[in-house]
């Protein structure tokens, strides 16, 4: 992106998308490392890039309306979205601002110690690592559940990439 749209400059649009919250997260999607990009089109149109943390996750619409509204108060009129699949996001890409708001909220993810956990997980509640995963299903598409056998408290996490393709290739049906 050249220095400025208008009076707007590449850093104004930065500090505006990190006020942009993740419809199923409480943190802002630059600290949870979705925003790939900001660039200037060949149009003369602003565009975001953005990697989604699950291709199917059905919040994309909601984001990508959240950014364009943000940009117009902002002051960019003529602004787009786009969703990049690769490189895959990663739970690597969260901030530590991130790691932080997210572990207030009792949700783990991103924290380059929990790759030492048993589980993968570390507890965000006492710091175990002596956790288990209780379910690949959380309540959203990007997130699995977890449990301390410390402090027995049960704790959501972020997906990390290719466990959905894992699952896709569980035996068949027995009808198939």
């Amino acid at each position: 992106m050249m220095d400025a749209v208008g009076a707007v400059t590449q850093q104004d649009v930065w500090r505006a998308l990190a006020e942009v919250e993740d419809p199923e997260l409480p943190i802002g999607i630059v600290d949870l490392g979705i925003v790939e990009a900001v660039s200037m089109g060949a149009n003369g149109r602003l565009v975001v890039e953005l990697i989604p943390t699950f291709s199917g996750c059905p919040a994309l619409e909601v984001i990508r309306e959240r950014v364009i509204s943000r940009l117009r108060e902002l002051g960019v009129a003529d602004a787009e979205v786009r969703w990049k699949l690769g490189p895959a996001w990663d739970p690597g890409r969260i901030s530590a601002a991130g790691r932080a708001q997210l572990r207030e909220h009792g949700i783990t993810g991103g924290d380059p110690a929990a790759a030492a956990a048993r589980s993968g997980a570390r507890c965000p509640f006492c710091d175990s690592d002596d956790t288990e995963r209780a379910s690949g299903f959380g309540p959203a598409l990007c997130r699995v559940v977890y449990r301390c056998r410390c402090c027995r408290n049960v704790f959501e996490g972020m997906k990390r990439p290719g466990t959905l393709i894992r699952l896709a290739n569980a035996a068949p049906r027995a009808d198939q």
